[in-house]
């Protein structure tokens, strides 16, 4: 069977921070909502002024996340930055199938390497690419929601997740906005819906 033609249950969103994966998660969200349903991640970060638990994340505090692990709760998680879990739910990914939804995910590279090897064929992983690290950046800068520390160590790890472009299935380069979300579209349509 032809790869482009392959209907998958989930798709999976992952890139750097600030290389536009929410963006285009939330765009896919809105156009196709009636098939897609998004799979909330947990984290014990601080929830940011715009951000709704339940709606963007669930925001667990550490006792509770790290029961969650304890009991098995999560198909994946990771200390992303020190003492700074983020994690998806079992759960979650049951509710969304159960209601007869194909699944997006907008998470950091280890994660998405740990679904794709849970679900294997049933996932498919896309890279989302940044035009140049010094545009993704500035992107950052300008999202100005960083102290000099967190700024700090988010680089850092930026330029450790970039090497992981060709690790997934597909990629998708982030330069020009609209032509990305074009694209984007086209992958759900040629592998989620029916």
């Amino acid at each position: 069977m032809n790869s482009d033609s392959i209907k998958y249950d989930m798709v999976v969103f992952t890139a750097p921070s600030g290389a536009g994966k929410t963006t285009i998660v939330r765009h896919l969200l809105e156009k196709y909502k009636e098939h897609l349903g998004f799979s909330i991640s947990a984290t014990t970060r601080e929830k940011r002024p715009k951000e709704t638990d339940g709606v963007d994340y669930y925001f667990l505090d550490h006792d509770t996340f790290k029961e969650k692990i304890k009991n098995g709760d999560f198909v994946e998680w990771e200390e992303v930055y020190e003492n700074q879990y983020y994690g998806t739910l079992k759960s979650e990914i049951d509710r969304q199938l159960d209601n007869g939804k194909k699944l997006l995910f907008d998470i950091e590279v280890r994660g998405a390497e740990s679904l794709k090897v849970k679900y294997k064929e049933r996932c498919l992983v896309v890279f989302v690419k940044p035009p140049s690290f010094r545009t993704l950046i500035q992107r950052l800068i300008n999202r100005k929601t960083e102290s000099a520390k967190s700024f700090e160590r988010r680089v850092k790890r930026i330029k450790k997740e970039l090497l992981f472009e060709h690790a997934f299935d597909k990629v998708l380069l982030n330069d020009a906005l609209e032509e990305t979300l074009a694209n984007a579209e086209t992958l759900i349509e040629k592998h989620m819906l029916p």
